[in-house]
């Protein structure tokens, strides 16, 4: 008799703030686990992916969860949103994505007694980076309230780099045990193939969402210098302004950049490929608190040097002076020097973008990171559910 016909369908369901972002950065993860025999659920605020993501077969339910408001009311009743859709929908695994979903989300799990909870910090933001005693004091009551969220003898967290764990275990907000390393949210190596630099003056890009914290205005601040010193490049910033973020730059200033002939605006794109191998160098001068930073990855992948801040999560794929440099964060002079010594050495841009290629392939792809978030959920739901989840990976 075959036991495993027995088990009831497992269920997984992602708790994410935005669908660009579950679209972007887990979509991989969630295709494995419907190619494995889960239903699938996704959770978030529904603006322009919704269609894409039922096309992919998920279920998807859109959510009132906005990750800038702060009205203790709205917030009530957001929490009480999920667990409604907690009670109806009875998951196996909830898989909850940034500081949001993970503290609700985890409430909203326990009090309807799932029994799988992964909660998935994709950096910590500037939140934990910023400075000043009402930071300091939004950082001790985020503790705590990390900490009531991570109770649950059925709770693993993921971290994208190593200093944030430690931070984490250290304050202790969450036991050793309960906290896993994973590297990012991995590379398609086929979608992001290595591919030659392109002809003419050199491209210098920053792609991602346009804030502040980002490093945005370091790197025009770069490119005035570079440009003050007859040295020519193009400038070219990819992405949009985050209305939720209070660190965005406006459209406006994108704009004036763009008019003023400092920096070329290529507005947000989904073709990530063809974008990237459009540049000769990529740039992410960051203070923000970052994972593991997706662009740097697939600027490796396709083979282009990178430039980052000497902090978590950069230090993670930049390997100064291996496959890019690390710069020292709010250096304007040393980002454009690193430009400078980069874009006059083709040989030596071309030697990094070869190892950056290899880093990621023996590091950083995408198989590598569904492997290691399943053996999460494999623990989570015992030997028993493992097998089970063996069972339809094979069929």
């Amino acid at each position: 008799m075959n036991t495993e016909k027995s088990l009831p369908r497992l269920r997984l369901l992602f708790l994410v703030t935005e669908d660009w972002y579950f679209w972007t950065h887990r979509r991989s993860i969630a295709l494995a686990a419907q190619a494995k025999g889960f239903h699938v659920t996704i959770a978030t605020r529904v603006q322009n992916h919704g269609a894409l993501i039922e096309q992919a077969g998920f279920k998807l339910i859109p959510i009132r969860l906005r990750r800038r408001s702060f009205n203790p009311i709205k917030e009530l009743f957001v929490l009480a949103e999920l667990i409604g859709i907690y009670r109806r929908e009875r998951p196996s695994i909830v898989h909850h994505v940034a500081i949001k979903p993970v503290l609700y989300g985890s409430w909203a799990a326990v009090l309807t007694g799932v029994t799988g909870i992964v909660n998935a910090l994709a950096g910590l933001g500037h939140l934990f980076v910023s400075h000043g005693w009402r930071a300091s004091a939004f950082r001790w009551f985020m503790r705590l309230a990390f900490f009531s969220a991570f109770m649950s003898k059925k709770v693993r967290v993921i971290f994208q780099n190593p200093e944030d764990q430690r931070i984490f275990v250290n304050a202790g907000v969450i036991a050793p045990g309960k906290s896993v390393l994973i590297r990012g949210v991995g590379v398609d190596l086929e979608e992001f193939s290595f591919r030659p630099e392109p002809k003419g003056i050199s491209v210098v890009m920053l792609a991602g969402r346009l804030l502040w914290n980002k490093g945005v205005g370091e790197l025009v601040k770069a490119g005035k210098m570079l440009i003050s010193n007859d040295f020519i490049c193009r400038i070219v910033l990819v992405g949009a302004p985050d209305p939720e973020n209070p660190r965005s730059v406006s459209e406006i200033t994108l704009r004036n950049w763009q008019r003023a002939g400092v920096a070329e605006w290529w507005g947000r794109r989904e073709d990530m490929p063809h974008v990237l191998e459009q540049a000769n160098l990529v740039v992410l001068p960051t203070t923000y608190g970052e994972g593991v930073p997706k662009v740097l990855l697939e600027a490796a992948a396709i083979g282009r040097a990178i430039i980052a801040t000497d902090i978590p999560g950069c230090r993670e794929i930049v390997r100064h002076g291996e496959n890019g440099f690390l710069i020292p964060p709010g250096d304007v002079s040393a980002l454009a020097f690193a430009i400078t010594e980069l874009l006059k050495n083709p040989e030596q841009r071309a030697r990094m973008g070869k190892r950056g290629r290899e880093i990621v392939e023996a590091e950083f792809s995408q198989e590598q990171v569904v492997a290691e978030t399943f053996a999460t959920y494999c623990e989570l739901l015992g030997e028993r559910r493992h097998r089970g989840v063996r069972t339809h990976a094979k069929s």
